[in-house]
């Protein structure tokens, strides 16, 4: 039975891909490792160099990846999408089993859609890590949800909800075609921007479920 490694850095990222997987993916087992410290000290240490992503931080990635991969797991999903270089570097070091960082699979499924491409974070540091990831000549605009994260934390759902709604519209009207929502706590939000806007809205946890799926049946 498919064993899947889930690593949180914000408790917001565990309900929606949980939700995800048991939807697309009932059979596949499910574990979940939480560190919220994670964010808070990117946060903090944003200023420093490597946007704070120093080499502490990468050696605790990296005994992340090491314990999930030492429970039997077949696949590690980080859902922490400030992260990339320290995710890219464990991976690296497991080249026998797939170690995914939360936007890729999004990203790729949006460069496929073609057409300008809206980015819409709540966590910040997410608009410096995250745009290099998509190539080079993918035509991009971004937006910060301000506000929308600090929503979710006071448990007021229906304003993260509209502020990310809101920037969705800011990002429509500089002409995105599809709309790609960055952190998996966003992805309450994606039905309801997609009803509204009506153009395709895209969500980390959704992406994630289908490339795990495809890597690990090839």
């Amino acid at each position: 039975m498919t064993r899947i490694a889930l690593v949180h850095a914000l408790a917001h990222s565990v309900a929606p891909i949980n939700e995800a997987l048991a939807a697309a993916w009932p059979e596949a087992v499910r574990m979940n490792l939480l560190d919220d410290s994670l964010s808070a000290d990117l946060a903090r240490h944003a200023g420093r160099g490597a946007g704070g992503l120093d080499e502490v931080m990468h050696q605790r990635f990296e005994a992340l990846a090491a314990y999930a991969e030492g429970t039997g797991a077949d696949a590690i999903l980080f859902t922490c999408s400030a992260f990339g270089p320290c995710i890219e570097a464990a991976a690296a070091r497991r080249p026998h089993m797939p170690v995914l960082k939360p936007n890729e699979a999004m990203v790729a499924d949006a460069v496929a859609l073609g057409g300008r491409i809206g980015l819409i974070a709540s966590f910040a540091p997410t608009l410096t890590s995250m745009p290099p990831e998509f190539p080079s000549g993918a035509d991009l605009v971004t937006r910060l949800a301000d506000g929308a994260l600090d929503a979710l934390n006071r448990g007021d759902g229906d304003r993260h909800d509209a502020l990310v709604l809101g920037a969705a519209r800011q990002l429509r009207d500089q002409g995105a075609e599809v709309i790609a929502l960055a952190q998996f706590s966003m992805a309450r939000a994606g039905g309801r921007v997609e009803h509204e806007l009506g153009i395709p809205v895209l969500t980390t946890p959704g992406s994630a479920v289908r490339a795990l799926r495809r890597r690990l049946s090839a």
